[in-house]
């Protein structure tokens, strides 16, 4: 057997699997997953908007919540293995190319290859604490600052830190202008769906996405300034990210809104592990 054909080979294998009622029940329950993870730090965040400052909200604090509820082992194991799932799938999009009419293009099977990182590290996070490694309930915050430090000591590290934080300040502005013009329908068996259903599915994805969008934004920017400054300590991780914006002339309606909306985009999420195309 020739290489060519043992590609070939390969390449179908992949594709079945990808194409497998396996894969794509790992999809979606990868979506749900992450919806239940966005929905604790929606409700952690409007708690702090609300007065509560004493929980962290991002993923550590999520956790420690989840933890402190009957059967909370269980949930983490099952969202640890949601978000693994969630990692292979998009590597299977980045190996044999996406659902859709564009699936195939170099740049979208390299969206899925660092989505698959994403969530390849997140779920190793979550595994390791649902196994007893507490260290991922780490506030984002510190853990922010302490990479920030270790880049900044690099060869030309304000520099990359910098890169990083104007990419994510960009990822935050694509994510929220995606969201404005409903490009989730893309993705969404949108026939399967009520008409009330679409609109409320509507609400969730523009309004879940312009306020997840709103977060890496200010998180990159908090990036950008730790790089100019050489100060490591400007970097903030989700958590301060979320109260800072309480901080802004609005105050804490503001913060509520934004929580709000993360609780949202994890209902929308939930909407997603029901009618995404996978």
């Amino acid at each position: 057997m020739n290489a060519s054909s043992t590609a070939r080979r390969s390449r179908r294998s992949a594709r079945q699997a990808k194409n497998s009622t396996a894969m794509k029940g790992a999809a979606r329950w990868g979506f749900a997953a992450r919806g239940l993870i966005y929905l604790l730090v929606g409700v952690l965040a409007l708690q702090i908007a609300f007065g509560d400052s004493g929980e962290q909200a991002d993923r550590g604090g999520a956790l420690q919540a989840i933890a402190q509820r009957p059967f909370g082992s269980a949930v983490i194991w099952a969202l640890g293995i949601g978000l693994a799932g969630m990692a292979l799938w998009r590597l299977s999009e980045a190996v044999v190319g996406a659902t859709g009419k564009d699936g195939m293009k170099t740049s979208k099977r390299l969206q899925s290859a660092a989505r698959f990182v994403l969530y390849a590290v997140i779920s190793a996070s979550v595994l390791a604490y649902a196994a007893g490694d507490r260290s991922g309930s780490q506030s984002s915050d510190k853990q922010s600052q302490d990479v920030t430090a270790r880049v900044m000591e690099m060869p030309a590290g304000p520099w990359l830190v910098g890169l990083v934080g104007a990419g994510l300040v960009g990822a935050g502005l694509w994510i929220g202008l995606r969201a404005v013009q409903r490009k989730y329908r893309e993705h969404l068996r949108v026939s399967g769906m009520s008409r009330r259903t679409r609109k409320v599915v509507d609400v969730l994805g523009v309004v879940g996405g312009v306020c997840r969008g709103a977060v890496f934004a200010v998180a990159g920017g908090f990036l950008v300034k730790a790089a100019f400054s050489f100060d490591p300590d400007k970097a903030k991780g989700v958590d301060d990210t979320l109260r800072t914006f309480a901080e802004t002339p609005a105050g804490p309606w503001l913060l509520a809104a934004v929580a709000a909306g993360l609780v949202l985009f994890g209902l929308f999420s939930f909407a997603m592990a029901r009618w995404r195309k996978v």
